[in-house]
């Protein structure tokens, strides 16, 4: 297995032979307007897509169809008969895009020897964590491969502890950046929730993504990686760069 951070959420995931896309968001810088009522007005995304080739992507997989993880510039791009992976919430939204083979996960589906089952999470607390749902995680298993749990967005809450320990991930991809309005606490996770995610799960590699590209996750990768260090767990948890490939046996 191979997992390879493009930007933001967007991964390339080599898995059972197969190779999954993950969270398109593919449009250049300045594409997308700011995120609305954040401490910034930096329009999205921030950085520039690395070089992408779309042609061995073999299915998508989308957690949510906020426009930083689904946009318009990935429904025009991908291939419009792409195995669609979401939750049963955005079936109808992507087939209204064109894609003609959605395929919603209730909670198990499998796929050419690749298991997919979907978590839940919490987009925030309160008042606007409501608004942002629904998410949802994925966890993915292939025969002779480790399994991958992808946090989607979420806190750190208690959807995330039971999945953890419901699957023992050999890695986990985690949403960081801390993304936050003028009000109200963080509605991805902070660097005290990716600790968090490490102390329950200690044999877990950690790949914290979700920094740096939309304007209003505020948790830098500097920041991340001095705050792991001082609670002596950097060991743990992998920060990559857009466009770089985190491999596992």
């Amino acid at each position: 297995m191979d997992i390879r951070l493009v930007r933001h959420a967007t991964l390339v995931v080599r898995l059972g032979g197969k190779t999954l896309l993950v969270d398109p968001m593919l449009s250049p810088p300045g594409a997308m307007p700011a995120i609305p009522n954040s401490p910034n007005d930096r329009r999205n995304p921030l950085v520039p897509l690395p070089d992408l080739d779309l042609s061995p992507v073999d299915a998508v997989l989308v957690t949510h169809t906020h426009p930083d993880h689904f946009d318009e510039a990935a429904a025009e791009r991908l291939r419009k008969n792409l195995p669609l992976f979401c939750q049963p919430e955005d079936e109808e939204k992507l087939r209204s895009s064109g894609f003609s083979d959605v395929r919603p996960v209730t909670e198990r589906l499998s796929w050419e020897g690749i298991e997919l089952l979907r978590t839940g999470g919490q987009h925030g607390t309160g008042e606007i964590g409501a608004t942002m749902a629904p998410v949802s995680g994925f966890v993915l298993r292939a025969p002779e491969e480790p399994a991958l749990y992808i946090t989607g967005d979420t806190i750190w809450c208690p959807e995330v502890t039971d999945a953890l320990a419901r699957h023992r991930p050999r890695a986990a991809v985690v949403n960081a950046g801390a993304a936050q309005f003028v009000t109200g606490d963080p509605i991805t996770m902070s660097e005290r929730d990716v600790a968090e995610v490490c102390r329950h799960a200690t044999e877990t590699t950690i790949i914290a993504v979700h920094m740096e590209a939309i304007n209003h996750c505020l948790l830098s990768r500097d920041d991340l990686k001095t705050f792991l260090k001082g609670q002596n767990l950097s060991q743990q948890v992998v920060i990559p760069a857009d466009g770089e490939r985190v491999e596992f046996s």
